[in-house]
């Protein structure tokens, strides 16, 4: 027993290694959030102006680690997940997905205004002010990480760990490829970057045990960001003349959790869904 936690702690630290290798110096915004079930972690919001982006990443307690990256230019946001694998099951020492999905920009403040909060009592907990609820999203398609580029240019480096394993809606693609001026209506050239998976039919990974982890199945995986700034809050003022101003006096902060579902090939990519 001690050998393994030993041998976790190792992965754990080895997962905070490859997170490391990918992030850019940039300044960052770092808070302690409070999750629903009580659980305090922190949280690291970075913004990039320069290639407008901001990338949100947290630890969770079983050592998953969650990155959440906007690409603002682009309207695309990446869930990168870095799971810890279960070697007495057989699994690898970790485990990447990337999830792609379209990104509405009053969903998250811009970077510039994110670049310009400035950390305030460093050791205070946050609450998220507004629950948003949570989302199904089904992911239909595999994307093919070493062209991506085509639909964000930071895919190809985030998810470079998860090669197989990077998935979007094909609905969401097509309706984001007809918003892109750059394509001009030539969609063959995202067409080529994502390959239908056969989700059905397709049992659910929890529904069938884990008697057959060599059988196809359709995984479900929850991401919750618990603390996000997702807009901006104006005060009414006067000006040295006295004429009625408004003006920018904090950021409204918000949770929002996803379900995603995706075909894996194997149970085996899929033992916590149970």
């Amino acid at each position: 027993m001690k050998s393994m936690m030993v041998a976790r702690e190792l992965l754990i630290i080895l997962v905070l290694m490859i997170v490391q290798e990918v992030k850019v110096s940039r300044g960052q915004l770092v808070v302690n959030v409070k999750t629903q079930g009580g659980e305090v972690f922190k949280e690291t919001i970075t913004a990039n102006i320069s290639d407008d982006s901001v990338l949100l990443e947290f630890p969770q307690s079983d050592g998953t680690y969650i990155t959440q990256l906007i690409d603002f230019k682009q309207e695309l946001q990446i869930f990168k997940v870095i799971v810890l694998g279960e070697e007495e099951l057989g699994q690898s020492q970790y485990q990447v997905m990337c999830f792609v999905l379209r990104f509405f920009k009053n969903n998250f403040i811009s970077s510039d205004a994110m670049s310009k909060l400035r950390q305030k009592n460093p050791g205070t907990v946050r609450v998220p002010e507004e629950d948003r609820g949570t989302e199904e999203v089904e992911l239909d398609v595999s994307v093919d990480v070493s062209r991506a580029g085509i639909l964000s240019p930071h895919l190809p480096r985030l998810c470079s760990l998860a090669p197989t394993a990077t998935y979007a809606s094909d609905r969401d693609i097509k309706l984001w490829a007809t918003q892109r001026r750059e394509l001009d209506g030539d969609w063959s050239l995202v067409s080529d970057v994502t390959h239908h998976l056969p989700t059905r039919g397709v049992a659910r990974c929890g529904d069938s045990g884990r008697n057959d982890l060599t059988s196809p199945c359709v995984c479900h995986y929850q991401v919750c960001i618990a603390w996000y700034p997702c807009g901006l809050k104006y005060c009414k003022g006067r000006d040295n003349s006295g004429k009625a101003v408004s003006y920018r006096c904090g950021i409204r902060t918000c949770r929002k959790c996803r379900n995603f579902s995706y075909f894996v090939a194997q149970q085996q990519l899929c033992l916590w869904d149970e």
